[in-house]
């Protein structure tokens, strides 16, 4: 094993460094070859690694000591156990298809241009392979900076644009904000543990008492890294901001990297987060509250893209919820089932704008399913599985993280349910409108309606595919299931279960009303969105609260006057009053001192003999008083 580990993120940089050096010498098909191609490469190794994990073969693999100060040792070393064999395939097997779609998507671009993007998107998967790979937070926080700066190279991919280079500030201003709190978490664990290696940190802290203030400070602050990084409340807006990359984009960022590291990382902590209950409370309660916050968004948003942005900070609070409650392997199974339906979504929404001429807004479509047959039946399957009917996956891996949630706190589990059923509606609002009906667009734009070509539909049967039944490897004991995915992922969580080992035995029969209310509930939400909105579509500016819902609660207007505006006045202040009065005004009056002191000492330099005669005196008379009375 530990001759392939390496590979794994290693190709995925080759082909960075390739496309990117090379990007104004290399053809199109070369370009795509190389991009796809490494990504392809290391799926493929991904997958042995995979079996052999099952096999029972966990091994940590060292390579060099990355850094020694003192007692502090920190190598260079990747973990490859069953939640890192899990990532690997979701982000190598979905960043796969996404590359093969984007040969097609971005046909357009110059060929210098269509290899930047390329290399973007291979130091995309390499920053996230990295981050779940390192057997340490030291190694995991360089992949949780890479995958930040990648989002910003490629949410203002189109760099020309303004808005879209302030949609990629944006995110990397906003994950400062979470990495800063990530940052101290990590120093507080050296203080404290004297390492940051996984399994010396869980090893030392299984020994602490619950609630340890010292485990709920660092857990709290290594989760206000993961709000930034996973747009949880209050660090969410700068997601649907990043819709100004390239749709493929939205897709990566959105389903297979980068918002799920969060969840990585406090599935991988999970030990720390068990033993301080407190965080772990507000970890549910800040998903929650994001689950039903972003789906309120989402109910009057008219851009295709920026419904399905809503959704996924939507789908991460539910994900957020069963961290919180301590469904760790439900959250791990919701991170595999959202990348494959929220990829689709993505995928198929990309298809969607390229048959229309890149026009986003649904209120312009509509009857669309008989124009574009593969798309529609797709992106159908995902909005069925999104929305939690049985049999897809997301049935499964929701219902999962309700059970648990109704376990912990009754309460957790209503206002879930309630989230999920605004999912049901936005969802089916977004398909009756967009594909349902009559079509509502240009004559132009109706004359050129085509199916997208095969290396984008093909990566969209597929995904529809695995969105329909990758929910049966967590089929559970009350449907006559053995939850594969719990049996392999158990030694990762074995600690934690330890410790709250009866939290979530439910009984069967409450299982099953759980099932049905939340199923049926949904299924109600699916009816009334497709009656309504296939015959008579939202076409017209909402009104009244449905105004505050398509203005999204305002919540970037309140972010720019409390921070944005005060920092521009303070910023201004600062370089207008300290830094050119202040500063500069102190530098350069130095300068005009000794200029004008210059000036009026030369003025002694008279060519007089007898002024110089006389100077000498004074000076000679000078220096006797000074001798005879100082």
């Amino acid at each position: 094993m530990s001759k392939l580990v390496y590979l794994v993120p290693l190709l995925p940089l080759i082909g960075f460094l390739i496309n990117g050096l090379g990007r104004k010498s290399l053809t199109k098909s070369l370009t795509a070859i190389i991009g796809c191609g490494v990504i392809l490469i290391s799926f493929i190794i991904s997958l042995i690694l995979f079996f052999e994990v099952k096999a029972g073969h966990s091994e940590v693999v060292t390579y060099f000591d990355f850094i020694t100060a003192g007692t502090l040792k920190i190598p260079f070393a990747f973990q490859v156990d069953q939640l890192s064999a899990v990532f690997l395939l979701i982000i190598t097997g979905v960043g796969f298809l996404i590359h093969v779609y984007s040969t097609a998507y971005m046909h357009e671009e110059s060929n210098a241009h269509y290899a930047r993007y390329f290399s973007f998107l291979n130091l995309f998967v390499f920053s996230m392979l990295l981050l779940v790979l390192g057997a340490n937070y030291l190694i995991m926080f360089i992949g949780w900076e890479g995958v930040g700066l990648c989002s910003y190279l490629l949410i203002g991919y189109w760099f020309k644009n303004p808005e879209y280079t302030a949609a990629g500030n944006k995110a990397f201003i906003m994950n400062r904000v979470g990495d800063f709190g990530f940052l101290l978490g990590l120093f507080w664990l050296i203080q404290q543990f004297g390492t940051l290696n996984y399994s010396d940190i869980f090893s030392k802290a299984a020994g602490m008492k619950m609630n340890d203030a010292v485990l709920v400070g660092i857990t709290l602050l290594l989760f206000v890294g993961a709000i930034g990084k996973s747009a949880q409340l209050p660090l969410y807006t700068w997601l649907p901001d990043a819709m100004a990359g390239p749709t493929p984009v939205s897709a990566l960022i959105h389903a297979a990297t980068m918002v799920t590291a969060g969840v990585y990382m406090i599935a991988r902590s999970n030990l720390l987060y068990t033993l301080a209950p407190t965080t772990q409370g507000v970890v549910a309660i800040t998903g929650l509250a994001t689950a039903v916050f972003a789906a309120t968004i989402a109910l009057k948003q008219n851009d295709i893209k920026k419904v399905l942005a809503y959704s996924t900070v939507s789908q991460l609070g539910y994900m957020f919820l069963g961290l919180g409650v301590g469904a760790f392997t439900g959250a791990v199974f919701h991170v595999m089932t959202h990348a494959f339906f929220k990829a689709l979504l993505f995928l198929g929404a990309g298809s969607v704008i390229h048959a229309m001429h890149h026009e986003q807004d649904i209120r312009k479509m509509g009857g669309l399913a008989k124009r574009l047959p593969v798309t529609h039946w797709t992106f159908l399957v995902a909005c069925i599985a999104i929305a939690g009917i049985p049999p897809l996956s997301g049935f499964f891996s929701k219902d999962e993280i309700l059970a648990a949630a109704f376990s912990a706190n009754t309460v957790y589990w209503v206002v879930g349910v309630l989230g999920a059923v605004l999912t049901a509606f936005y969802m089916f609002r977004l398909y009756a409108t967009t594909f349902l009906g009559k079509f509502r667009g240009s004559h132009e734009q109706e004359h050129h309606l085509h199916e997208s070509p095969k290396a984008m539909t093909w990566p969209l049967i597929i995904l529809a595919i695995l969105a329909a039944i990758s929910g049966f490897v967590g089929v559970p004991a009350v449907l006559g299931g053995h939850h594969e995915l719990e049996n392999f992922l158990s030694p990762i969580f074995a600690g934690s279960v330890k410790l709250v080992h009866d939290q979530h035995n439910l009984a069967h029969s409450t299982e099953y009303m759980l099932m049905g209310v939340a199923a049926g509930a949904a299924v109600l939400a699916i009816l009334v969105a497709v009656s309504k909105f296939s015959k008579k579509p939202d076409l017209e500016e909402a009104r009244g609260f449905g105004r505050v819902l398509q203005n999204k609660w305002y919540v970037d207007e309140l972010y720019d006057a409390i921070f944005v505006k005060p920092l521009r006045s303070l910023s201004g202040f600062l370089n207008t009053v300290v830094e050119k009065s202040g500063i500069d005004g102190m530098v350069n009056g130095v300068g005009r001192l000794v200029n004008y002191g210059g000036r009026q000492l030369r003025l002694l330099q008279n060519g007089q003999v007898g002024a110089y005669i006389l100077m000498m005196v004074v000076a000679t008379l000078v220096l006797f008083i000074i001798q005879l009375f100082v």
